[in-house]
């Protein structure tokens, strides 16, 4: 289908506002966020699909990590899901798994609904046949941007403005890195249909589309943005088990997009993804990494979260980490920002004299304006102001007795970046008090046969000891604070308990208990059939003509004979599309 683009409308307030920021001091207060999803937003009214765009936004409490300044991150759902239920999940921070790589580095998230009912599954209207930066779905994406990079509080760096989404929202993208070179620094296509074919053509690429078509539709969306697209960065990913949007559509995306780019380029060395697939990179004359394509193994139709995310409604928990992949990918690859070196703290020690800690350290790299001081302890510190220059040496009385660690962390005066923290070892003031048992002790992992342990380091232990239901397990004294319990019965409960060994073998009390639990035991198995024969096996039931799999209710497309899909039983009744995850 022909695609008639709308590139003379600008977004005046947007590109005002990006234009104020440019100015910016380098040194602008950077302040933090209360590191929790907000609670759901009201922001743009659209005119054209309905409503008013609402949603969440993530401003973590966490320093920025690329000069000084906070990046911003639009995620967009795909088709039937939903920022609150699917996005984010804040009842249990699971969702896209977006938390943990915000706080990594210090950015801020927003996770808009889509407005109005597009093509009845609540999508985003990517497949329009004009575009405007003013109206539609980028249009009030757009103005949610301008929102957030024009309030100085969230501190963003206009340079540092990425977008990502899923399906729909990878199609829509698409459109808004197309539509918004000069805006968007870098995209992430996930399962996205290319720029310029229609809803009826997501489960094959048209015959004779190519990337160079929609290569072209990219280059023509810009405009007289489309020189932005020299400093522009793109990945792109998809699932082997994807029936729902052509796979046809993930190397194609990524091939348009270095037509838009414009040059030559080369195909790095194909990596392996860890948890299954390929990552395949290509660089620019310049040798500047441009594009990013990873096939994920046995993925279906679905947001790879990686550990930590949901697993259910079009988001796999049991693949590659794409939040963190993403982020890492446009952070090292970022063409706008101007990159200054943190200090280095090349030093920190502490010396005892009586209740009176002598902390010293230094530093190199840039002008050193202050050394922090934290001490954690008894009588703990937090010291901003404890020197400046090469190296410092500042002494704090009255300390009292007991054990403590510290850091020591260093700030230039011209970037205002920081150093990373350097660890004081534990140390003791005055005289040793009694051994305790670790805390902090809990459950991290566990499997049909095994239970993993860990716990907090204990003030003056050399080791640890673990008991299980009332039995010490460990035949030496374990130095970590971790321990894999192993050969285990499955399905069953166990009580543990820590303690602490000190100095000649001193021992301490055990810690309080907690419970473990090893897994079923049940083994995944895979069946690759129609989506008839699913329905018939009982693997997967029909709705509205549709077949979804049983328990996870995943789509996995017309129930007739001519789709095809692989089905993981995960557990009893409980399917997943795709092949079955790793062995823990």
């Amino acid at each position: 289908m022909a695609f008639a683009f709308h590139t003379t409308v600008r977004h005046a307030a947007l590109a005002a506002a990006f234009a104020s920021c440019l100015a910016l001091p380098a040194q602008a207060q950077v302040q933090a966020g209360p590191g929790t999803w907000s609670a759901n937003q009201t922001w743009a009214s659209d005119t054209v699909n309905g409503g008013a765009l609402t949603g969440y936004y993530y401003w973590p409490a966490s320093a920025p990590a690329l000069a000084g300044k906070r990046a911003l991150v639009l995620v967009l759902h795909g088709c039937s899901q939903t920022a609150a239920g699917d996005v984010i999940d804040s009842s249990s921070d699971k969702g896209y798994n977006w938390k943990a790589v915000a706080d990594q580095y210090g950015a801020v998230i927003l996770a808009p609904n889509a407005t109005g009912n597009v093509y009845g599954v609540h999508c985003w209207d990517w497949a329009r046949t004009t575009y405007s930066r003013s109206t539609g779905h980028a249009g009030i994406l757009l103005d949610l941007i301008n929102r957030f990079v024009s309030n100085p509080q969230y501190a963003i760096d206009p340079k540092q403005v990425y977008v990502t989404g899923l399906s729909s929202g990878g199609a829509q993208t698409m459109v808004m890195g197309c539509l918004a070179p000069d805006i968007f620094a870098g995209i992430g296509i996930n399962a996205g249909p290319a720029l310029g074919v229609s809803t009826a053509q997501i489960g094959v690429v048209p015959s004779g589309f190519t990337a160079t078509t929609a290569g072209n539709n990219c280059k023509n969306l810009a405009g007289t943005n489309a020189p932005q697209f020299a400093t522009q960065v793109a990945g792109v990913i998809w699932g082997t088990n994807d029936y729902t949007v052509a796979q046809g559509y993930g190397p194609l995306d990524a091939a348009a997009m270095r037509i838009a780019y414009g040059g030559s380029f080369t195909k790095g060395t194909t990596v392996t993804v860890p948890t299954g697939g390929s990552n395949i990179p290509y660089l620019d004359a310049n040798g500047k990494l441009r594009t990013s394509e990873i096939t994920v193994t046995g993925m279906g139709h679905a947001w790879p979260a990686g550990t930590g995310g949901q697993n259910s409604n079009y988001v796999d928990a049991t693949k590659v980490n794409y939040p963190s992949f993403v982020m890492d990918f446009w952070f090292k690859n970022n063409l706008r920002v101007a990159r200054a070196a943190a200090p280095v703290m090349n030093s920190c020690s502490a010396t005892v004299s009586g209740s009176t800690v002598t902390v010293n350290g230094a530093a190199s790299g840039g002008t050193i304006a202050s050394y922090q001081v934290t001490l954690n302890g008894p009588t703990p510190m937090n010291d901003a102001a404890a020197g400046s220059g090469a190296s410092f040496s500042k002494a704090y009385g009255s300390r009292a007795d007991g054990y403590y660690t510290g850091t020591v962390s260093a700030t230039d005066s011209t970037t205002g970046l920081t150093s990373n923290a350097c660890a004081i070892p534990q140390f003791l003031v005055g005289t040793a008090p009694a051994l305790q048992p670790p805390a902090g002790l809990a459950v991290t992992n566990s499997t049909a046969s095994s239970i993993t342990l860990g716990w907090n380091a204990a003030n003056g232990a050399t080791g640890y000891n673990v008991y299980r239901n009332g039995s010490k397990v460990n035949g030496t004294v374990l130095t970590a604070t971790g321990y894999t319990d192993s050969g285990l019965a499955a399905s069953t409960s166990y009580g543990y308990q820590v303690s602490a060994v000190g100095n000649g073998g001193v021992e301490s009390a055990r810690s309080a208990t907690v419970t473990g639990s090893t897994g079923s035991g049940f083994v995944c198995t895979a069946t690759t059939a129609s989506n008839y024969s699913h329905v018939q096996a009982g693997r997967a039931h029909a709705s509205g003509g549709y077949a979804l799999a049983n328990g996870s209710n995943q789509n996995m497309g017309l129930n007739n004979t001519f789709y095809t899909s692989t089905l993981a039983q995960t557990s009893a009744g409980y399917y997943i599309i795709g092949s079955c995850p790793p062995a823990n």
